[in-house]
């Protein structure tokens, strides 16, 4: 499973950990092999399992799935609003999280398309005012989580500027002066700064601002006409509500000021338009095939180790398929899309309970290994001694 670190609702940087479950629980009841399940079976046997997972008066997910140009499943499960008492559908639009990644990745492979900038380029070129700490740190950084740049989420200075909008350089300006977690290319560390970073640098470069680059040069180019930029003031038919579990009771999610997750996050879409674009993007028509595949590469590290993460998108293999996935986490949403170029399969679950479990990618996946014909192997029961447990047990920093 991929796991990608987003936006947190939390108000510090402690996690509290509360352990009540004394076992763990079956997922799936059994192995389960598609074969040569027809259509209508496969929709069957998804459609049962996701009626378990969300339940109709909790909030839920929107559902895609789809093999060989034909969908499988389309549907909402739960609901979308829990005040109003709206269930889901599959035309509701999610924030999607950390998935704008792979939006504002391709943005800067077609400006350097353009003849506008290089890969390899400095960001000191595009931003020469920002720290380098005497490191070469180039846009390829950036875009493969290997700058070294600190995150600023992950700083306990963002927690108390949630509900502040703020403009992209004062952001800048609350990480930028951190000291370098390591060299740049030395290691991976999923990193929301870069991707910050990565939306001032088509701001300078484009002359536009980055809601306006997207709209302009993906989403009205393709006809992704339930795709934004996130913004709370905005009119957005069929917009799903966040919410957070706390003491077992729903609580609607903690306010973010969309101009907090910005390149790195900031975008709402459907499941519908998501499969669009992942079909736009691997018919070429977005960026080149030599762009595409670079796009698609392992990053290497400094000392020739791979990571499998590209360029906005989390490589990998699923069951010995080739994977081509990224998932979100952004107050009140969860969301999660995959792609298996082999088996013309692709699958997204969008959510809007971040606390859910399963999680949207542990739902993806199980989903596209039944579409694969690869066996979901059971899951087995384990109990678990409560003298362990109670070691495990308190506040974590």
């Amino acid at each position: 499973m991929f796991k990608n670190k987003g936006f947190s609702s939390k108000k510090s940087t402690y996690l509290y950990v509360h352990i009540v479950v004394l076992s763990v629980l079956i997922l799936f009841s059994g192995s389960l092999n598609a074969g040569k399940t027809s259509t209508k079976n496969l929709a069957k046997k998804i459609d049962a399992f996701l009626v378990k997972t969300y339940p109709a008066n909790e909030p839920g997910a929107a559902v895609l799935a789809v093999k060989d140009g034909k969908v499988i499943l389309r549907k909402g499960y739960g609901m979308a609003n829990l005040e109003l008492g709206i269930p889901m559908k599959p035309e509701m639009v999610f924030r999607v999280g950390s998935i704008t990644k792979q939006f504002t990745a391709t943005g800067i492979m077609m400006l350097a398309e353009a003849g506008k900038l290089s890969i390899e380029d400095e960001i000191t070129k595009f931003l020469p005012d920002f720290p380098t700490h005497g490191h070469k740190i180039t846009v390829h950084h950036l875009l493969t989580h290997t700058s070294g740049i600190k995150s600023y989420t992950g700083m306990p200075d963002f927690y108390p500027l949630m509900r502040k909008d703020m403009k992209v350089q004062e952001l800048i300006d609350i990480f930028k002066n951190q000291p370098m977690d390591f060299v740049p290319g030395e290691r991976f560390l999923y990193n929301n700064s870069g991707y910050f970073l990565l939306g001032a640098v088509i701001e300078k470069v484009s002359g536009k601002t980055y809601e306006e680059f997207i709209d302009e040069k993906i989403f009205k180019p393709l006809g992704m006409k339930n795709s934004y930029y996130g913004s709370h003031s905005r009119i957005i038919p069929n917009r799903a509500s966040g919410y957070r579990k706390e003491e077992n009771q729903f609580q609607n999610a903690d306010y973010l000021s969309m101009t907090l997750p910005y390149a790195a996050g900031s975008l709402l879409s459907t499941v519908d338009d998501l499969y669009h674009w992942n079909q736009a993007v691997e018919a070429g028509k977005v960026v080149s095939e030599a762009s595409l595949k670079r796009m698609l590469t392992p990053t290497k590290l400094n000392k020739g180790k791979t990571q499998d993460y590209g360029y906005g998108w989390s490589l990998g293999t699923l069951f010995g398929e080739k994977l081509i996935a990224h998932g979100g986490g952004i107050n009140g949403f969860v969301t999660y899309a995959v792609r298996i170029p082999e088996k013309n399969v692709f699958v997204t679950v969008l959510t809007n309970l971040p606390q859910k479990q399963p999680t949207a990618s542990y739902v993806g996946q199980w989903i596209t290994a039944l579409l694969c014909d690869k066996p979901v192997k059971q899951k087995k029961a384990i109990t678990l001694d409560t003298k362990i447990l109670d070691t495990i047990v308190g506040v974590y920093k």
